[in-house]
């Protein structure tokens, strides 16, 4: 006897175009894949949760890389800095000008060219004892006392707990936003209000750290990495150092 071919049904069919538009890249669920297959979990979870399972993974780290622009104060900021808890090493931009930034436990040190220091010994800009200054301080670490004014201010650039919680903040009603992909790791994003209360982009692989933040009102973006990943620290070498001598600059 002749078998009779079954006939594909019209929902047999809808199912087939729908899994052939997942085999081009948009990845959909009821085709045999699963979009959470070979991830942490996380982007199962509704917004507050991924938001706040990211922020237990980077309070539990030891160390991490934060790169990227601040807006603060009227000013924009640009970072590259190692951080870990007894200290931090990296470079800031503001107005154009450069300085490294070492911290060593309580001990903080500033690296700058001459440019930086010019007219911050209180005298006129371009004076021969302004060209003096300097030149005795370019390309030198200098230490910053802790009664300095400035202390506080650019040690806040070195504490990876106050950077973390200043600036891992989203602001509004919490949503998901799909699935993107920051430095080749596969990500979760997270928003408030939109968009508007800033963008959390957290992975999907290993421990769900925050790898990139859009923060609210403009106020920059940043990224990160290497968290967990140990770097070497040392006070620099006295040959590498000099007295400054007088109350250092705030900006």
């Amino acid at each position: 006897m002749t078998a009779i071919p079954r006939r594909r049904t019209p929902r047999a069919a809808l199912v087939g175009a729908v899994c052939a538009l997942a085999a081009t890249g948009t990845v959909l669920t009821g085709c045999g894949e699963d979009p959470d297959e070979g991830t942490n979990g996380v982007g199962k979870l509704s917004a507050a949760q991924i938001q706040a399972r990211s922020r237990s993974a980077a309070e539990s780290a030891d160390t991490v890389r934060l790169a990227g622009n601040v807006v603060a104060g009227g000013r924009t900021y640009k970072l590259d800095m190692r951080l870990k808890a007894d200290g931090a090493s990296g470079a800031v931009t503001a107005e154009g000008t450069t300085f490294q930034l070492l911290r060593v436990g309580e001990e903080l040190f500033l690296k700058a060219d001459a440019a930086f220091w010019t007219g911050a010994d209180g005298k006129s800009e371009g004076s021969g004892a302004d060209t003096a200054a300097g030149d005795k301080l370019d390309g030198k670490y200098v230490k910053v006392p802790q009664g300095d004014p400035s202390y506080k201010k650019f040690s806040g650039f070195t504490d990876m707990d106050v950077l973390l919680d200043g600036l891992l903040t989203l602001h509004g009603t919490l949503e998901t936003d799909g699935r993107h992909e920051q430095a080749g790791l596969r990500t979760v994003r997270v928003t408030g209000d939109d968009g508007s209360g800033g963008t959390l982009d957290v992975s999907l692989e290993g421990k769900p750290y925050p790898l990139r933040l859009v923060r609210a009102g403009g106020a920059g973006t940043l990224t990160f990495s290497a968290w967990g990943k140990d770097f070497a620290l040392a006070e620099p070498e006295e040959d590498e150092t000099v007295d400054y001598g007088k109350q250092l600059p705030t900006s």
